[in-house]
């Protein structure tokens, strides 16, 4: 099986050749190992280091459009039967791309594989491990799992190829969460699995509180819009569940950066979404995850019958 590796890059040229050599350190054959760069029009010297790898690898240069632009675009020039994603600040055991084609090989009816990972801090020790074993079943149908626990990182990621264009490739309007939105609509009608072995090391940047309140948001507008235009193929059940998991579980999030305003508004979307009833119990528990601004905005406004 001919694997095209796809590694959006932008303006890390110190990175991204680490990155690079991880993927050709793979025990998968070369010969059936397809590595393209897509540089989403960097304006250092990264076209510069990666010439040294000559064509051992295929440098695509794009005009600047984001991350999912440049996986997109890797996605429409890939040669091979499967994609893997390798973000350009991220690295791979060397027998991951052997690992996962061969569970794609011996499961069929498999079409997006998985990986647990390294969480590592910038310095490069090691913050903490992530199952994905923990959040997702065996039988490959994980839809409902991932409405409630988030599971794919573009680094652990391999998928068909057939697959990714039938499902449109990522969302190039989001400037995150685009990972939720992809494994969302996957998983909608197709089967996933998971190798729960650490075969990626992911880099936890420093990223601002803007930054990070932005990505809360982000998977906010990803759920609802999912499950606005698919809540009838979930069931009732599952979406309220699904809702009232992802309000809370943002607004915490929020509430941690300081966004008090927004982690009320989520706090109180939360309410009308729990599967019984107990609203004053909900109030309490708001009131002690959050403090009483969330639990005074959400009894405004089920007080005042607002749409949430």
């Amino acid at each position: 099986m001919l694997v095209s590796t796809i590694i959006p890059t932008y303006n890390r040229s110190q990175d991204v050749v680490v990155a690079v050599q991880s993927a050709l350190d793979q025990t998968y054959p070369a010969d059936l190992h397809e590595i393209l760069v897509v540089d989403d029009g960097s304006t250092d010297d990264t076209a510069e280091v990666l010439a040294r790898f000559g064509d051992r690898i295929r440098y695509v240069r794009k005009a600047n459009g984001g991350v999912s632009a440049a996986r997109n675009h890797g996605i429409d020039l890939a040669r091979g039967e499967a994609i893997a994603f390798l973000d350009s600040d991220d690295t791979w055991a060397p027998d991951k791309i052997a690992r996962q084609v061969a569970l794609l090989q011996a499961r069929p009816e498999i079409d997006l594989v998985l990986t647990s990972i390294v969480v590592v801090n910038p310095d490069g020790s090691e913050k903490e491990r992530y199952s994905r074993r923990t959040t997702l079943p065996t039988d490959g149908h994980v839809l409902r799992y991932v409405l409630h626990n988030p599971a794919m990182t573009p680094s652990t990621a391999m998928c068909r190829t057939a697959v990714l264009r039938e499902v449109g490739g990522f969302d190039a309007t989001l400037r995150t969460a685009e990972d939720l939105d992809l494994h969302l609509r996957i998983a909608l009608h197709h089967q996933v699995a998971v190798i729960d072995e650490p075969l990626v090391r992911y880099l936890r940047s420093d990223a601002g509180l803007s930054g990070s309140a932005r990505t809360y948001h982000d998977y906010v507008l990803v759920m609802e819009r999912f499950l606005a235009a698919h809540g009838h193929e979930i069931g009732e059940q599952d979406r309220k569940e699904a809702l009232f998991a992802m309000y809370m579980r943002n607004a915490r999030g929020l509430l941690h950066h300081g966004e008090l305003g927004a982690a009320a508004r989520l706090g109180a979307k939360s309410v009308p979404n729990l599967r019984h009833g107990g609203d004053l119990l909900v109030l309490g528990d708001l009131c002690l995850k959050f403090g009483r601004r969330v639990a005074v905005q959400a009894i405004r406004m089920l007080t005042a019958g607002v749409a949430l």
